[in-house]
């Protein structure tokens, strides 16, 4: 999995519309969720696009989550949220500032409103998730 700072370092190099295809290619490479699993009872509340949310508790107590989006550029930022907190311990998201990690791109700034509105519920919904997981 790509780290995030590798990402930025592309991120910040590229003109708006290489931005959207950056994220765009990321949600493209993002591993896929099932259909079975995108349900009323995993879909991220308050997106203006449909994201649906699964978390996996790994034996060995990390947890991977699985999401997908209705939307191209969406799904790009539910893979760059992700990977601020993929494959760690609810103890390492619960120290992790998403929100100070994801800063760096900006996406307030770059993208629409529409497109960014649910990133908080996102976090939340992780951050919850993670609070009810953790040891």
């Amino acid at each position: 999995m790509t780290a995030l700072t590798d990402i930025f370092a592309d991120y910040e190099l590229l003109e708006a519309d290489d931005r959207y295809r950056l994220l765009i290619d990321l949600g493209r490479d993002f591993e896929p969720m099932p259909d079975a699993l995108k349900t009323d009872a995993t879909l991220v509340r308050g997106c203006s696009a449909a994201v649906w949310l699964y978390p996996i508790e790994r034996e060995d107590g990390t947890l991977h989550f699985l999401a997908d989006s209705n939307a191209a550029i969406t799904k790009g930022i539910v893979a760059l949220i992700l990977l601020a907190v993929q494959d760690r311990s609810a103890e390492q998201i619960l120290a992790t500032d998403i929100e100070g990690t994801l800063a760096p791109f900006d996406l307030r700034n770059q993208l629409s409103s529409n497109r960014t509105q649910g990133i908080p519920n996102m976090i939340a919904l992780i951050r919850r998730t993670a609070e009810r997981l953790k040891a």
